[in-house]
């Protein structure tokens, strides 16, 4: 679907937020990028939305770069605005586009079902959970039916309980919509349970570190598998090993 290749990135301040990172990505892919906090993530994430550009290498899309529309973004705050109700956030993208709300009406109502919101379209932010307010965030990116999701550490924030719901969820509307995830976190064990591949990255400048399958059994009972503890193990243990070297492991 696209790659970096060799992808550098340092910002006015001298601060240099990646380096030499390369990486490929296939559609349909799910994909958790782990390591320490600073160690270029989000940074990452940004240059793949087209919204910050490498000061060295490229990032190459195969064939057209996707349209308007076509990639999606979750932030960690879920970044509401406290005056419109659920319905009204959800249909923000489509606003900006110039659909009409009465044509977007029933993708909305879709888009708020598929996360578990139906009844609370006219809810505001302030009067849902943290945990329903990712979910109309997320709601918001799936209307457009994105071919390439960005989530940036969206549940961090949230209780263990909500968190293991929504992990599960998010899963389930992966294999729904049949796009591509990028999901940044540094939780091994948010990792280890949601991706097909986790790239680990080293601390900054983030570099690469290595590369691990972890295409799981799907749903909730996944974190009982001694598979995933395995795995679990086998992140950890790869992630202590490259913070002593301080290289790529």
């Amino acid at each position: 679907m696209l790659s970096l290749e060799d992808v550098g990135r340092r910002f006015a301040s001298g601060t240099e937020a990646l380096r030499g990172v390369s990486l490929a990505i296939a559609a349909g892919d799910f994909i958790a990028l782990l390591g320490p906090s600073g160690c270029g993530k989000s940074t990452l994430l940004r240059l793949l939305a087209g919204l910050d550009r490498p000061d060295h290498g490229r990032v190459s899309w195969r064939g057209a770069p996707p349209a308007s529309g076509e990639i999606g973004f979750v932030f960690q705050d879920p970044t509401l605005l406290p005056w419109a109700s659920a319905a009204e956030n959800v249909y923000l993208p489509l606003r900006l586009r110039g659909v009409a709300l009465t044509e977007a009406r029933p993708r909305i109502a879709e888009a708020l079902a598929k996360v578990g919101l139906a009844g609370f379209e006219t809810a505001r932010p302030a009067q849902l959970s943290g945990g329903m307010r990712m979910r109309v965030s997320i709601a918001r990116a799936l209307l457009t039916r994105p071919k390439l999701l960005l989530m940036d550490e969206p549940f961090a924030a949230l209780d263990e309980f909500t968190r293991h719901k929504l992990q599960a969820d998010l899963l389930a509307w992966w294999r729904d919509a049949g796009c591509t995830i990028v999901f940044v976190t540094h939780s091994i064990y948010e990792a280890a349970f949601l991706a097909r591949r986790v790239i680990l990255m080293s601390a900054r400048p983030g570099r690469i570190a290595g590369e691990i399958a972890a295409d799981l059994p799907a749903g909730p009972a996944r974190r009982l598998d001694p598979a995933y503890a395995a795995l679990v193990a086998t992140l950890t243990r790869r992630l202590e090993e490259s913070h002593r070297q301080g290289a790529p492991a």
